[in-house]
């Protein structure tokens, strides 16, 4: 063991500019592939919070709608009953988690006291209109709800918060895919990288590796310290990317976005960095190990 490592740390000192190459390459590379997972991460928590508030209004009609359920204008005390009837149905009872009624006065008093008294030459709360505000026990389920209302008499329209929030999801979602992308580029350039390295060491090593086989090494014994040479180099790389990933979440999103994007309210932490470190340097190393023993196998053989 001690002649392998020796052999592997001298190959290491011997091409020196190659191994920074390999190291950087493979810091950057699993950087991105950290990245994506942490971004994936905050898509399903973002996902999870926001769907378990989001709820699905049930609009009536106001003096100005014009669709063909309104036409005889504002909803009736009637009407009224028959949606909050029909919420508290059973046929609902294992969809509906709450209801909440909001009179238009009380949505005209909220939004003024959200965005000033700036708003009150412009809005009225007959444009407001009643709503009934859903909690749903599964938000998949939501279309049963719209199904249920659309078309009913005095219901303007039913609306799901979430469908506000795709776009934003779709827009992470695609973030995610380019920096996988990235990191795939970034990982071909790493593995191919490993094996020219372990290939020019081999080659400036030939003699000694000739002398190696008329002695009687096994071809396992004379690859092995090839194989650590690439290992040694993923290794660093790996633990540096581990260190910008941590300081990332640190500082990048503890000390930086929570303070300044408030509608966000469950970030990614240290212990989602803990899992995904781990993950990458395992990722470092087998590519490492697969990269430099296909590369020593195809020159003994030449």
């Amino acid at each position: 063991m001690q002649l392998i490592l020796a052999e592997a740390f001298s190959g290491l000192r011997r091409n020196a500019s190659m191994v920074i190459s390999v190291v950087l390459v493979t810091f950057v590379s699993l950087t991105f592939v950290g990245a994506a997972m942490l971004m994936q991460m905050q898509i399903g928590k973002m996902q999870s919070y926001w769907a378990d508030r989001a709820q699905v209004s049930i609009v009536m009609c106001r003096d100005d709608s014009t669709v063909p359920t309104c036409a005889d204008g504002v909803a009736t005390a009637d009407q009224l009953a028959a949606v909050k009837e029909r919420l508290e149905s059973p046929a609902l009872a294992g969809i509906v988690r709450d209801v909440r009624f909001e009179s238009a006065d009380e949505a005209y008093a909220n939004l003024i006291a959200l965005y000033g008294d700036e708003y009150k030459d412009y809005v009225t709360p007959a444009q407001l209109g009643d709503t009934y505000w859903v909690g749903l026990v599964d938000p998949g389920k939501s279309d049963v709800i719209t199904e249920a209302f659309s078309g009913a008499q005095g219901v303007e329209g039913v609306k799901n918060q979430m469908q506000y929030l795709e776009p934003l999801f779709s827009a992470l979602t695609v973030a995610t895919y380019i920096a996988v992308g990235i990191a795939a580029l970034m990982l071909v350039a790493a593995v191919l990288l490993i094996a020219t390295t372990i290939r020019l060491s081999a080659y400036a090593r030939r003699r000694e590796v000739g002398i190696m086989r008329l002695v009687g090494a096994s071809n396992r014994f004379i690859q092995t310290p090839f194989i650590l040479e690439g290992v040694f180099a993923a290794f660093i790389g790996s633990v540096l990317a581990g260190g910008a990933i941590l300081a990332g979440v640190q500082f990048g999103i503890g000390g930086y976005l929570q303070s300044r994007v408030s509608f966000i309210t469950n970030w990614v932490g240290v212990g989602d960095a803990a899992v995904v470190i781990p993950i990458i340097i395992l990722i470092g190393l087998v590519l490492a190990a697969l990269s430099a023993g296909f590369a020593i196998r195809r020159w003994l053989r030449a």
